[in-house]
Parts: C-alpha cells; structure tokens; sequence
C-alpha cells in the first residue's frame, strides 16, 4: 500500500459532547477502538466502508456517575474471546464491559478517588492508578492488592511483559518498579508529575510529563535518553509495533510523532488539550481532544481524508485562539513581529512555528514539510500589547486576577490568583489542594472565578461541568529450625543456649512429617506415592523445641550483668521458671498456670532488647498453651502483643529478637485466640513480616516461611482473595532473597496450600510470574521434598 512518510487527516468524529480521555485500539470487531469522554460515556467504533473512510459508532456504554478518564481492553479468554473493555471514572469505580453490550457486566469498586489509569496484563489482570494516591490490582471481580508508596496521585500505570513487573507514575514526580505487590525500585529524574507511561520492551519503557520532557528508561533504572520537542504539559504516548518510533500527545495542541529518536512530523489540533492516542492494528493514529472530536491520522495515501475535508480541518485550525501564556511564545512584543513577506522563507524543520504581524493580528503558522508550506494554526490573543485585563503580579508571576477568598470567618485569607486562560475548575482545583480545603468548596470557587471574570474568555467556553484534573503542576493530593537443631549459639558466640533448640523426637512408623521429620504424617502410610502429602496443610506449623535449664540459665546470666535499673527480682525469676517448666511439659496443656505468671512474662517481654531474647524464647513456647495464648492473644491484649512482636521485628533490630518474634507469631496460631488475632492483624503482621525476607540469615528466613505457611492454611478454605493475595505477594518476594532449603520448602507449601483449589488465586499466582520463579527448585535432588512440593505446585498453576 503506498505510504506518504508523513501522517495527514483520515477522519474526523464528532461523537461525543465533551473532552475525549482515553482511547483503546480492539481486539474485535476487526480495526475498532473504544473512546470514553467527559460525558459520561463509552463508544465502541468500527470502520465503515463508505467513501469517507470513516468510523461507525457500534454502540455507546454508560455505568459511571461522573466523567469518565480513562480506558483499556482486556485481553480475550476462554469466558470472553472478543475481550473485554474497562473504564474508570471521576466516580472512583471501574467499570467493565463485554464488546456488545451498553450497560457493565460488573464494576470493581475500592479506590476512594477518581481512576485516571488502566492497564490489562495476562490471565485477565487489571491495574488501575488513582487519585488516592495508590494503585490496585484487580482479578475476576476482586481487588487483590494495592500497590501504596507514592505520596501524590498516580496518573500513570502500565503492566509488563515479564509477569509480575508493575509500573506506576505519580503526580509526585517520580516512577515505581513493583514485584509482586513490592516497590523494588524508584526512578526519579522528571521534574513535574508523570501523566503517561508506554511499554517497550521487557527491559525499557518510556515516560511522559507535566515538565514537557519524555524519558527512555531501563528496568534497571538507568534513563538511557530525554526527548524534548513538546512546549507544554505531555499527556499520553503510544508506540509503534516495531517498539523504537513513537507518539506523544499534549497541552500544547500537538500530536508528535517520533522517528529514530527524532520528533519527525507535528501535527496541530484546533483544540488546547490533546489529551490521549493509540495506534491502530493498519498503524493509523486516533487522538482525543478537548474539543469533543477523535481525529484519525494516516500514511496510507487511500485512506487519507478528501480534499475538502483536508481543507475544512486546516480552516478550522486557522481560526484557533492562541494564548502565549500557554507557554509555546513566551511574550509577545507586536512591534518586533516581521509581516507575512517572512513566509516567503521555507522552514528548516516539521512542526516549527513562526509569528507574524497582520495588521493589528498576530498569527502563528506551523512549517509542513509534507506540503513544503506554512499553515496557518490560529491567531495569537493576550500578547503583551493585547491586555485582557490589568496584570497582576503574584509570587513573581503575572496573572490576569489575583482574588482573595475568605474562607472562615476571622480565619487568615487566601490569595486565588488566575488567568482568564485557565480552566476555572482547574484552577479552583489546584487552590483547595494547596490551601488544603474540602474538595466539596471546588463548584463554589469555580462559580466564583466564572462569574467574576465573566467577558474575559479565551477561545471556546469549558463547559460548566468540566473536570478540573488536568494535572496541573502543583497537583499533590491528599535460626533455621527444620526438628535438628542449628548449631552454635549466633547470637551470643556461646554454645550452651540455643534460641529454639531442643531434642527432636523419633519419628514413628509411617510416612515422615516433611516438617520436622516427626509422624505427624503417619495416616499417609496407607496412600499410595504419588499422593500429595505436602498441601494444602491446615495445621499449624510450630516450633516445639526447648531446653528449660539452657533457656533460664541465659536469662540469669544476662540478668547478672544487667544495669540496676533493669535487674529481674529473684520473684520475677523464679516465676518465670515455674511457668516455663509447665509449658515445656509433654502435657502442658494440662499444667495450669497463674494469672500472675502470664502477667510477669508479659512485662518481661520488655527487657532492653540487647538482652530480652530469651524471655522471647519463653513466651515462643508459652503462647502454645490455652491459657496464655486466650490471655496474651484475646481481644483485650492481642494488638498490644502484636504491635510488640512487631517492633521487635523491625528490619534494623536484632536478629535473634526478629527470629524468636517470628517464631511466636507461628506459635500464636495453636490456639484460638491466636489465630483469631492474627487473621485480625493479617495485613500488618505480613507486611512486616516480609521486610525481613531481605535480612540474611537462613533461622529468620524459615521462620518467616513458616508464619506465611500458617496464613495460608487458615485462609485455605475461605473465600478472601485479598488475603491471598498477599500471602502470593509475600511469597513470591520472599523467594527471590530466600536460599535455605527449608525456608523455600515451607514457602513452596504456602503457595501450593493459596492456590490449591481456587482458581483466581491460580490465575493471580500465573500473573505474578511464580511459575517461572520456582520452576528451579522442581530438579533439587537434596532434600527430595523441595522437587516433589515444586512440581505440585507447578502443576496446580499448569
């Protein structure tokens, strides 16, 4: 087909009433795209086969409350085969589509402020950006984790290709890398908010910004080249199949295209905000503005618009209001413009512009290099010989009205300062955010702006419910225990007390308990081999082991060197050593024990943490027996003892306190109480938790495997993906630092024991890319147990 090298008008589709958001080239019917507007709608467009070469709307959607900001397809199933599309809206919700039909098959509700972003990945993952500040994860109708770090809005995501990579751009400024529900790493570098972010390959991808800048960026961090071109905030990019050339859109009226590195053709719209692209499967471009219009470019010379529709487009561009304040002239002084003899000369690049005088005008025109030709782009008005009203200065900037709003009574006033080229809702917008005023004031203050600078507008009206996010600048919302012992004493250098060390018993008749070698397995005798005896596990894991005499024998010795102020009483030892005798009987459970007792432990537990670990170790075996574990764990105590274990876990203190914690925490889970305080506190505990996958020490790591295994077998046979969702997060971030076999075992059992049985945890797990992260352990010849629980799992995921 032939090709002109550069992109001209196709078609022009007036079809919704306001601002066009979002664009998304579809799976079905066959050269379809979807565009979603400020109107509250959704529109589904196919090619027509007339003479125009235009689109046909096949169908509008509705299902959002206010305007709806951004759109995208997700990838075609066994359930759906034409895909499906999603919305989000300045309603907070998502709002998902099949390809036929006006009204949602369902909307994912969770954000608490508008969703600007979508991005679909494999397995029919959706991540979605928000205003809050967060981004979520969402599968089959389910939130599965929210991606919190960035402290301004995220305007950006995208998902890509290697599974499990997220990528998320905010208004404050920076980019985040995200693993399975983890930040791995920040790019920083933009100087203004992130409005858009495009995938090219596995390891690169591109960003766009408010400091109208585009960065080539490695996953690795590195941004390899800066793109300038734009002269105003960047909007949105898209790119090519053959994942080097580009487009970008802005607040500078253009459309960019971007060939080897070079922005080689620009394309001007009759319309202020460019606000969205995509490229379609015969590599024509749709752009959305905010003039209502989706304009379809191209280089194909039969589809390339009429004659008369060429003209029509470039009559329209010539009657655009320009205001310099926009930032693409800068000021304007009228009496050194040259006239219209200075388009004799051609221009020495594509989309350079050149003013000049006519009259009392000022016109802008843009070089073609397609046409070898200057065209006309609009008449420049607000120059600084073409005052629309007395300049103000404000902050060392001159604004057309500086107003002072008076918000309470006697309270300090505020200073509004605004150009009559601004969107009021904008600007109303941007002055709650900075003054931090409810966003319920933002119609009042819009009203107020409109109406007293009523006369004083450039170009065409917004209309009165315009969305005031287009993301101004200054947008800012809102020890390894496996039943053998583990050696010397690590944390002391002595080798009479081990932390969690003990005899381990003989393991009985009957198929070994993969956990501590002991019997707890020993009804699996009867089943044939290749049953699965790994998962799900229900039962808690605990660790059992002790030696009382080593235990109290530290605790005396660390005692005797204590500072005075910190010295146990002969009382306080000898109750702990009546109460550490009970709970390490084979029968503990049996052995009553005193309020006091419990008491003592607990004001124990808070010893300087230079010499509390083996009161830890204590209360490690303590929490197994019913009556501590109901009185340290019930409603009145158990945040209190959570929120204890939990400082002592934090990433910079000691490992030995971190371990025994931890190791708590597993014990917690053999009593009710325990469990019912731990699925209570899920959330924290995990993510806690998780930070101390990064700390070498294979004791902690086991530990760590061990709590998240007990997670996963209470959440077993309950239907809470969120939950879930975090233990697959957890282990998945877990595997890439852990290396102790038994450590990777037990992780290996918490993934088999979440997807077990549930095919969206299944889906999520394939999402995150788990397959391919333990597909290493499934040859491990030592222990056999890692390659037999490996290639379970893998088959549950198959």
């Amino acid at each position: 087909m032939a090709s002109s090298n550069s992109y001209r008008l196709s078609c022009s589709i007036p079809g919704h009433e306001m601002d066009v958001r979002g664009l998304a080239s579809a799976v079905f019917p066959e050269g379809a795209f979807v565009s979603v507007s400020r109107d509250r709608t959704g529109r589904v467009w196919v090619p027509n086969s007339s003479p125009d070469k235009g689109f046909t709307e096949m169908h509008s959607m509705s299902g959002h409350s206010n305007f709806v900001s951004c759109v995208c397809i997700i990838a075609p199933s066994e359930t759906y085969p034409r895909g499906l599309i999603a919305t989000g809206g300045n309603d907070n919700n998502i709002c998902v589509f099949t390809m036929d039909q006006s009204q949602p098959l369902f909307t994912l509700t969770g954000h608490k402020n508008t969703v600007c972003t979508l991005s679909s990945g494999k397995f029919g993952t959706l991540l979605s950006g928000s205003w809050d500040t967060t981004a979520k994860v969402w599968l089959n109708e389910k939130c599965m984790m929210t991606l919190q770090g960035h402290s301004a809005a995220v305007w950006a995501v995208v998902i890509l290709p290697e599974q499990g990579l997220m990528l998320s751009g905010s208004a404050d400024k920076t980019i985040k890398l995200w693993k399975a529900g983890r930040c791995e790493k920040t790019f920083t570098g933009h100087e203004d908010c992130v409005r858009g972010l495009a995938v090219i390959s596995n390891n690169e991808f591109f960003s766009c910004s408010n400091d109208t800048s585009i960065r080539r960026w490695l996953v690795t961090g590195e941004c390899v080249q800066v793109y300038s071109s734009h002269t105003n905030y960047i909007y949105s990019l898209a790119v090519f199949p053959n994942s080097q050339d580009f487009i970008s859109t802005g607040e500078d009226r253009t459309l960019r295209i971007w060939r080897q590195g070079e922005c080689s053709q620009t394309i001007r719209l009759p319309a202020q905000s460019v606000w969205c692209c995509c490229i379609l499967p015969n590599g024509d471009i749709a752009i959305g503005a905010s003039d209502g219009i989706i304009r379809v470019f191209t280089e194909a010379e039969d589809r390339i618009a009429s004659a008369e529709d060429l003209q029509a487009f470039e009559d329209e561009l010539a009657k655009t209001t320009i205001d310099p304040k926009t930032g693409d002239y800068g000021d304007i002084k009228m009496e050194d413009l040259p006239g219209r003899e200075h388009l004799v000369e051609p221009g020495n690049r594509d989309g350079q512009t050149r003013l000049i005088k006519d009259g009392q005008k000022v016109e802008a025109y843009q070089w073609s290099v397609s046409d070898d030709r200057w065209m006309k782009i609009g008449d420049v008005v607000g120059g600084s010989n073409q005052q629309t009203s007395k300049n103000v200065m404000y902050e060392g900037k001159e604004y057309d009205y500086v107003f002072t709003i008076d918000v309470n009574e006697g309270g300090p006033s505020m200073k509004l300062p605004y150009n009559v080229s601004e969107d009021p809702w904008l600007t109303a917008h941007n002055f709650l955010q900075k003054n931090d005023l409810s966003p319920m004031f933002l119609d009042q203050v819009a009203n107020f702006i409109i109406e007293n600078t009523k006369g004083h507008v450039v170009g065409p009206a917004q209309p009165a419910g315009g969305d005031p996010f287009t993301g101004g600048a200054r947008y800012i919302p809102g020890a390894s225990d496996d039943g053998r012992g583990f050696g010397a004493d690590p944390f002391t250098g002595s080798g009479r007390y081990i932390p969690g060390s003990g005899p381990n018993p003989s393991a009985p008749s009957g198929v070994a308990d993969p956990f501590t070698g002991g019997g707890a397995y020993s009804s699996a005798a009867l089943r044939q081999t290749a049953t699965n005896i790994y998962f799900p596990k229900t039962d808690g894991v605990t660790f059992e082991q002790a030696n009382s005499s080593q235990i109290i024998a530290k605790v005396k010795e660390l005692n005797g060197g204590a500072p005075p102020e910190h010295k146990l009483s002969e009382e306080i030892l000898e109750s702990l050593q009546r109460l550490l005798v009970s709970v390490s009987e084979p029968n503990s459970s049996m052995s009553p024990l005193s309020i006091q007792e419990i008491n003592v432990l607990w004001k124990a537990s808070h010893w300087p943490e230079d010499l509390v670990f083996p009161i830890l170790d204590i209360m490690r075996l303590a929490v197994r027996h019913p009556q501590v574990n109901e009185t340290l764990c019930g409603e009145a105590e158990g945040v209190q003892l959570c929120n204890h274990l939990l400082s002592l876990m934090r990433p910079e203190g000691r490992p030995a306190n971190q371990m025994l914690a931890l190791r708590t925490l597993c014990n917690c889970f053999s009593g009710r109480h325990g469990r019912a305080l731990l699925m209570a506190q899920r959330e924290t505990v995990l993510s806690h938790a998780a930070d101390l996958a990064t700390i070498c020490n294979k004791n902690i790591h086991v530990a760590l495997a061990t709590l998240l295994l007990n997670y996963a077998g209470c959440l077993h046979s309950q239907p809470d993906l969120e939950a879930k969702a975090q233990c697959l997060s957890v282990a998945s971030r877990a595997l890439e630092t852990v290396q102790d076999k038994e450590a990777v075992f037990r992780l290996l059992v918490a993934l088999g024991t979440t997807v077990a049985s549930d095919q969206t945890a299944q889906d999520l797990a394939r999402s995150l890319g788990v397959n391919s992260q333990i597909s290493k352990y499934s040859s491990v010849s030592d222990p056999s147990k890692v390659a037999e629980c490996c290639q379970l799992v893998l088959k549950e995921l198959q």
